[in-house]
């Protein structure tokens, strides 16, 4: 039988063994479980772990509870917990994804299948081989914590996932961000891919053939992820959303980095979109019931979440403008990575980006009260594309056929804003990230593009453009980014199907049809050019990015039919 949990410190225990049951006596305190296979530390335990090249460990922790998790990490000093109950924890300079440090172990299983370059850049197996040698050499006597979970809501595409962290509040983490499996799915659980997170240990960078003492690699044979050199607890789901994006297309189930909610009537919506798009935020509308906030597939069945949690940006948070989101971070459970408080009160402040922009909350999907609990849904009626505009040239909301729907996935036209990857500055960058995730997208972009071409062609989901980021002019100019309340209102009436029945403009630089009016949406906020002051200093910026648009989309033209092209945006 495989290991499942109690929370019994060994030091203090003496347990008897029964037929069924394990009895333990920790000084006044009796615990009683039926059918028990786990235990905290011990030989027992950490035989298991064995099968991943872990041996000679200290205690091993499997499947701890929230509450003895917490309990661990505040022993072990890894966090402070704050008013309300949230665990606060630091990353130290890692403050986001560290992209310049992700591989991929090439293999012949799967050299012809990824999208070699930048993004996705290869290492031999030796390598691999050797840092996972000195992660084994590293744990040596060192206590280690072990979740057991799944990845994808669906039973019939789900994954097994074991997580095994040298942190308590890591291991929370994933407890917290992938789907927890009942004690009966414990006992007889097997990994299909696990993950060993060892943040403590510093690779030698070009000695070890890598590019710095940070490591996040990918092996698809031997099924395996080793992060090395980095706190950031990202990197954990990350890497799972990575394998899943590889594995799922050849089940005929599209991956898409995207929120996902459903209405009343079962009207399902996907929104795509990178961090600090809007993704989490727009999704979690209590008018709305939550799917997930980042990660889904799309099957021949419908729609499904990856994941049991959520990963929320927190900066500048408002209980007002944002309540769901903004009371996970007030209670038992969530983890606050980064997120500056009084060091005596214990009280957030939201606002404070002394450590980093890009401060997270995450936290069980359940915390969401209108979340779903099955994490699946039908096929979506309507499919947003949020991209956080930096020029402030887009339109807030445009309606896309469905040939500017697979252009505009394939730019992945938005903005990087400042602290979502490590050595961004202040300033929100332009950048152009194919299917609206090309960080976590291993094989080659057409192959998603064409399966939301089919997709929508299929089933009929109306397509939007919508711009979260700056009106008025450009982010370095001073410019404003759109109100929540703005982009709400829109996607409100474009969810109930309101804006497909009035009039619509297509605007002369971008070819996008923009609604002529929206219930609680000031109209010239809708037609971009009339929100700047200087109306030709508009074209002049609108023209670079067409250029922009133009110039990126060269890498796909002849991989794309000729009505996609014709309706792409072109240099003027």
């Amino acid at each position: 039988m495989d290991i499942r949990e109690i929370n019994i410190s060994q030091k203090r225990s003496k347990r008897v063994k029964t037929k069924n049951k394990v009895t333990s006596v920790n000084h006044n305190s009796k615990i009683m479980m039926e059918e028990v296979v786990a235990i905290t530390g011990g030989a027992k335990a950490g035989k298991h772990l064995e099968k991943h090249g872990l041996k000679n460990l200290g205690a091993v922790h499997w499947n701890l509870s929230g509450p003895a998790l917490y309990q661990e990490a505040i022993a072990r000093r890894e966090g402070t917990v704050t008013v309300g109950g949230a665990l606060a924890v630091s990353t130290g300079v890692h403050t986001g994804r560290s992209p310049n440090d992700k591989f991929i172990v090439d293999s012949p299983t799967v050299h012809e299948h990824i999208d070699w370059g930048a993004v996705n850049k290869p290492v031999k197996s030796e390598i691999f081989e050797l840092i996972h040698q000195r992660i084994a050499a590293y744990l040596q006597g060192r206590d280690v914590f072990v979740q057991d979970c799944f990845a994808g809501a669906d039973p019939d595409y789900q994954l097994n996932v074991r997580v095994i962290t040298e942190s308590a509040w890591a291991n929370l983490f994933a407890q917290n961000m992938f789907i927890r499996p009942t004690d009966e799915q414990k006992r007889d659980f097997h990994p299909e891919f696990t993950i060993l997170h060892v943040p403590g240990l510093l690779a030698s960078g070009s000695e070890d053939g890598l590019n710095s003492e940070t490591f996040i690699i990918v092996d698809f044979d031997k099924k395996m992820v080793l992060i090395g050199g980095t706190n950031y607890a990202g990197e954990i789901k990350k890497s799972i959303f990575g394998i899943l994006n590889y594995l799922l297309p050849d089940s005929d189930v599209m991956p898409m980095h995207c929120s996902a909610n459903v209405g009343a009537e079962g009207d399902a919506a996907i929104f795509f979109g990178l961090s600090g798009t809007g993704k989490t935020t727009l999704s979690a509308d209590s008018r709305r019931t939550l799917i997930g906030d980042d990660e889904h597939g799309w099957s021949n069945s419908g729609i499904f979440n990856f994941e049991g949690g959520c990963y929320a940006k927190v900066i500048d948070l408002s209980a007002t403008a944002e309540p769901e989101i903004y009371s996970t971070t007030q209670r038992f459970g969530t983890v606050l990575e980064n997120v500056v408080f009084h060091p005596k009160s214990r009280e957030l402040d939201l606002f404070d980006r002394s450590l980093t922009e890009n401060t997270r909350a995450c936290y069980p999907l359940d915390f969401i009260a209108n979340a779903s609990p099955s994490g699946v849904a039908g096929h979506p009626d309507n499919i947003v594309l949020l991209t956080a505009d930096a020029f402030g040239v887009l339109p807030p909301i445009s309606k896309l056929t469905p040939e500017q729907a697979m252009y505009h996935f394939l730019s992945g036209y938005t903005a990087k804003v400042a602290g979502t990857e490590k050595g961004l500055g202040n300033q929100p960058e332009a950048t152009f990230s194919t299917c609206f995730g090309a960080p976590f997208m291993p094989r080659r972009p057409t192959v998603y593009g064409e399966m939301l071409r089919d997709r929508l062609a299929k089933h009929k989901g109306a397509c939007w453009l919508v711009n979260t980021g700056w009106s008025g002019g450009s982010a370095g100019d001073g410019a404003e980014r759109m109100k929540i309340s703005h982009t709400r209102a829109m996607l409100r009436a474009a969810l109930d199907g309101s804006l497909s029945s009035v009039s619509m403009t297509t605007d002369n630089c971008f070819g996008l049809s923009i609604p002529e009016q929206c219930p609680e949406v000031p109209v010239d906020i809708l037609q971009p050019r009339k929100a700047w002051k200087n109306p030709k200093q508009y074209d002049v910026v609108a023209s670079d990015l067409c250029g922009r648009f133009s110039g990126n989309f060269e890498q796909f033209e002849k991989q794309v039919s000729k009505e996609v092209l014709a309706a792409g945006i072109h240099s003027i």
